[in-house]
């Protein structure tokens, strides 16, 4: 523990990334694994995004017990099904395919145009059972979290809210294209988030529709330094190996459709968050050089990282896996090459189905005890040393 001041307080950021998320749950269960029974969250701040946006609410809903908030989480996505995500089924494919055909041969003037590719009733269902956001207030008044901020991507006035409920003081913020806004979260938050462009339908807030957090979330640690992290733990989704290029004498394909939606998912969820720890890493750098010690006096501060991030390729895992899907969505990503091995990185975030999510659970907390020194001194307060995987 950090013996020359006061505890740092330790924000943890949870980005978005589909059925990868279950590698998050991985990771905090390892961490409660490390942890006193009856602890409490050890992140007083809390943000995610997408799919992350439901592991973030789950587990401050439990911030009095973080134990039971992991076990409770890592019970839903054991048992997750494609089923319980969004409808599926021979009939419900055929239909929403016909649908659209439609509107691209009317110009969009059918009376009926499909709003999203998928109907995500199911997930708000699932969420509703699991999420009570009463406890959310009672963990902030008994002084186990500080916040919770949710991020949204508002389709009218093209910026990044990152909404947040939180203890009497925290104050909004408003950046170019972003601004943090307090309110009484609800599942209509987490379902904003989560709403991928497209695939799912956007949902309305106030006066304005929202769609998935990750579109213009340009500083996703933004949220939790506004709201008084001084040390952030990143539990990242992508192992940072880069892809092998082909050799002189290879054939290179033309990509499938969905090697490019794999990519655009990737670049979408993943990208900001690495380019938001360079930021950090120079503005750290500089505050560091400045005369006088960081925080007499000066606005800026130096925010410790750690980041945590798959020993192992996911798009592997889902290569092994992607027989799980049924039939009728096999059948659709068949069309568009996504069971292919260039369409590894679409199964890998598509894939809710719950051998494929226990795996990634099974690695988060391998992963977790690996780095378990590291982990316990992070959240203590010591200081680490850490190479990012962005340095490599």
């Amino acid at each position: 523990m950090n013996a020359t001041g006061p505890r740092p307080k330790v924000g943890l950021v949870l980005p978005g990334g589909g059925a990868r998320a279950a590698y998050q749950v991985g990771v905090l269960k390892g961490l409660a694994q490390m942890l006193p029974q009856d602890a409490p969250l050890p992140f007083p701040v809390i943000s995610g995004t997408s799919a992350g946006a439901i592991n973030a609410a789950l587990i401050a809903c439990h911030a009095q017990d973080f134990r039971h908030g992991v076990a409770y989480l890592d019970h839903v996505w054991r048992e997750i099904r494609s089923d319980k995500v969004f409808k599926i089924g021979a009939w419900n494919a055929l239909k929403t395919s016909a649908r659209w055909i439609s509107t691209l041969l009317s110009g969009g003037m059918d009376r009926h145009n499909p709003i999203s590719l998928l109907d995500h009733a199911p997930l708000r269902e699932l969420l509703r059972e699991h999420i009570d956001f009463n406890r959310l207030e009672e963990a902030i008044d008994a002084g186990a979290l500080d916040a919770l901020a949710i991020t949204a991507s508002g389709y009218t006035s093209a910026r990044s809210i990152s909404f947040f409920q939180g203890k009497r003081g925290l104050e909004p913020w408003h950046r170019a294209r972003r601004l943090g806004q307090p309110v009484e979260l609800t599942l209509d938050h987490v379902m904003a988030s989560l709403a991928l462009p497209v695939i799912f339908p956007a949902t309305c807030i106030g006066r304005e529709y929202f769609g998935d957090g990750s579109m213009r979330q340009s500083a996703p640690l933004s949220p939790v330094v506004h709201l008084g992290a001084d040390r952030v733990l990143v539990i990242a989704l992508r192992n940072e190996q880069p892809n092998r290029l082909p050799l002189e004498e290879e054939q290179v394909p033309y990509p499938s459709l969905g090697q490019v939606a794999g990519y655009l998912l990737d670049t979408l969820f993943m990208d900001s968050i690495y380019g938001d720890l360079e930021r950090l890493q120079r503005i750290n750098s500089t505050v560091s050089r400045m005369p006088g010690k960081p925080g007499d006096g000066q606005q800026l501060k130096v925010i410790d990282t750690l980041v945590i991030t798959p020993s192992e390729d996911i798009r592997d895992i889902a290569q092994r896996h992607k027989h799980e899907f049924p039939a009728s969505v096999r059948f659709l990503l068949r069309g568009v090459g996504g069971l292919n091995r260039s369409g590894s990185q679409l199964l890998s975030y598509l894939l809710f189905e719950a051998k494929y999510c226990r795996d990634l659970i099974d690695l988060g907390v391998r992963d977790a005890q690996t780095q378990k020194d590291q982990l316990l001194a992070f959240i203590n307060g010591e200081w680490i040393e850490q190479k990012l995987p962005i340095d490599s």
